[in-house]
């Protein structure tokens, strides 16, 4: 009689049972790894053509599902590649039925149209409001080529002062047009300026001269304007002397290539308002609203205020130490937290309780560029019988933005009279497309200063919007009792203003 080995048999049945398992589990991983790979497969070309649509007959499912199921096995064995996967996508226009091959092209055709509209659209709505404005012809209007009298200052030629019979034109006759012309003068930091007629040698302090004519101080699309700011922004300053006349504390600043430019210094914060107790007409000179006036004159079209802009000087390199004003120097001191200040000589405001203080050397200013010197550019000044008074007796409210002053438009009211383009680019600003203060606050951060913080709060620039609505208010209310309120431009007469948005 044969004895079984219990032990031997329980280790075969065991064996046998984790075989089995193994075989399951591989079974199991290649119908996983087969059901995976049929997801990623995308359809081929031919399914993507509208003809291919599928239909809800038995007959059409059961061949989907057969490819399916078979493009499903022949990638189970190789993954395609990146380029395979390409190429496996590209439409293939040899295997397509013509109807499908136009099918295809008109949706193409769809599918382009839809991208570049959505293009426009997103370049509408991203786009700059400023740019858009400018680009109107509103702001493009025809010229009239300006008279040989319209121009502020010209420099003589040779023939013209050979003409006048001058002196200089005698001496200046041997000279080529052409030649150099060298400054004379040996004061210490200045560059060594050298000018030919050609214009490109010129600072842009000279060429910003040169441009300034009877019907504007520049031209918005002059590329001299861009160097100008950027010549007041970041050149040295080489002098500093306060400026004689006025109300309040001014500087004219000097730098190497004898250009000038008039500093305002920041003496309250930006949303300081005016005391209501004061008794008259009287608040301080505000240098974000010199860089404010700027850029409004430039969106209303008139270009008639001289270029401005902010920046950051040091009190102490670039006033104290470099100014040559006695008087000037006599008023800097240091205050108890450390700032350096000063406060000059002048009618109001100049005194040691009215001091300009650094945050302690830094100090935010206004630069304009000034105008030519009287004696090389004789010119008119007519004081305007509207002019803010600074007088006690003649009393005058000063405006804040939450309060508008209405007798600010005492010239509007009683003259009733405003030109054609005036009136039409007001009328624009005030469409919710080009509102005012968008623009506005577009036109600022153009500005050094605007990294600095706001030029101008939200609250002014709400005022703004307020009041060009009033303005027009003024204007309605004239046409309502005049009929010749509103005159064409001399440069306007054959301008189609009506091209204008809706």
């Amino acid at each position: 009689m044969i004895k079984l080995n219990p032990c031997r048999s329980t280790r075969s049945i065991y064996l046998g049972l984790a075989c089995l398992s193994l075989a399951l589990h591989l079974l199991l991983a290649f119908f996983c790894l087969s059901v995976l790979q049929t997801a990623c497969v995308l359809p081929t070309s031919s399914s993507l053509s509208p003809s291919s649509i599928p239909r809800t007959d038995t007959q059409h499912h059961q061949s989907s599902a057969h490819s399916s199921s078979s493009s499903a096995v022949s990638s189970s064995h190789k993954l395609p590649t990146s380029r395979q996967d390409e190429e496996h996508h590209k439409p293939n226009a040899k295997t397509l039925h013509p109807k499908e091959k136009d099918s295809f092209s008109d949706a193409t055709e769809r599918e382009k149209k839809l991208i570049e509209a959505g293009k426009v659209i997103q370049k509408v709505k991203s786009g700059s409001k400023l740019e858009a404005l400018f680009k109107l012809p509103l702001y493009n209007l025809p010229r009239p080529e300006l008279q040989e009298d319209d121009w502020l200052l010209r420099v003589e030629t040779n023939e013209h002062a050979r003409d006048t019979g001058s002196e200089e034109g005698q001496r200046e006759d041997a000279i080529n047009s052409d030649s150099e012309w060298q400054s004379a003068s040996q004061e210490e930091g200045y560059d060594k300026v050298t000018w030919t007629s050609d214009v490109e040698t010129h600072p842009p302090w000279l060429r910003f001269h040169l441009g300034i004519s009877r019907r504007e101080l520049y031209n918005r699309k002059d590329p001299n304007l861009a160097q100008l700011t950027q010549y007041l922004a970041t050149q040295r300053i080489l002098g500093a002397v306060q400026k004689t006349g006025g109300t309040q504390l001014k500087l004219l600043m000097s730098f190497p290539n004898y250009g000038q430019a008039l500093l305002k210094p920041m003496k309250q914060s930006r949303d300081a308002e005016t005391d209501v107790n004061l008794f008259y007409f009287s608040d301080f000179e505000r240098h974000n609203a010199e860089i404010a006036a700027f850029h409004l004159d430039r969106l209303l079209g008139f270009n008639r205020i001289p270029p401005v802009v902010g920046r950051l000087v040091n009190v102490t390199t670039e006033i104290r130490e470099i100014t040559t004003d006695h008087r000037l120097s006599r008023t800097f001191f240091t205050s108890p937290v450390g700032n350096v200040c000063f406060y000059g000589r002048c009618e109001y405001y100049c005194s040691s309780e009215h001091p300009v203080c650094g945050q302690p050397h830094a100090l935010e200013v206004s630069l304009a560029v000034m105008l030519p010197d009287l004696t090389l550019a004789p010119r008119r000044s007519w004081r305007s019988p509207w002019r803010r008074s600074y007088s006690r007796t003649k009393l005058a409210q000063f405006g804040r933005h939450s309060r508008d002053e209405p007798s600010i438009l005492a010239p509007l009211q009683q003259c009733c009279r405003i030109r054609r383009s005036t009136l039409l680019r007001l009328r624009l600003l005030s469409l919710p497309g080009f509102r005012l203060s968008d623009v506005m606050r577009e036109s600022l951060v153009q500005d050094p200063l605007a990294g600095v913080a706001p030029l101008l709060s939200e609250p002014h620039l709400s005022a703004l919007d307020r009041r060009l609505a009033t303005t027009l208010q003024v204007v309605q209310s004239c046409q309502h009792h005049h009929k010749d309120v509103i005159y064409n431009d001399v440069e306007g007469d054959n301008v189609d203003y009506d091209q204008q948005p809706d």
